[in-house]
């Protein structure tokens, strides 16, 4: 009766080694890759910090990097996590529109524009490194 099974059995061997060997190699990225990939990063950084440092993103002339230099006391890496301002548990780009709107006057930004892209890759990459702890205070 094995004899029956053994046909099958030796093709799910082979396609389960063919997967695995496809998973393996889908995680392995050139050098060429990760350069590009830090590049593209680091040009959206770089637009979230000249964003930051702007007052152009409210309507009374106020920055981020007014309250918060180099992103200081953002804490993203504590997100999501309960925000008195807003009474409820919220994530780091509910935060930044609170202060675009409240402290710099201006309008919220689309949670998928480039601009809200580019402020949270900035912050993150300002406490690169710090251990992520949502909900901390």
């Amino acid at each position: 009766m094995w004899k029956k099974y053994a046909g099958v059995a030796v093709v799910v061997l082979v396609l389960s080694v063919a997967l695995a060997s496809v998973a393996v190699r889908t995680d392995e990225f050139t050098e060429e890759d990760l350069k590009r990939w830090d590049k593209e990063q680091m040009s959206v950084v770089n637009y979230g910090r000249e964003l930051w440092g702007s007052g152009d993103l409210g309507t009374n002339g106020v920055a981020c990097g007014q309250c918060h230099p180099n992103g200081s006391n953002t804490h993203p890496e504590t997100y999501p996590k309960f925000q008195q301002q807003l009474g409820k548990v919220i994530a780091l780009r509910d935060m930044i529109n609170w202060c675009l709107r409240n402290p710099m006057e201006g309008d919220p930004l689309e949670l998928d524009s480039a601009e809200m892209i580019a402020i949270e890759a900035y912050l993150m990459h300002e406490r690169k490194g710090v251990a992520i702890a949502p909900g901390k205070h």
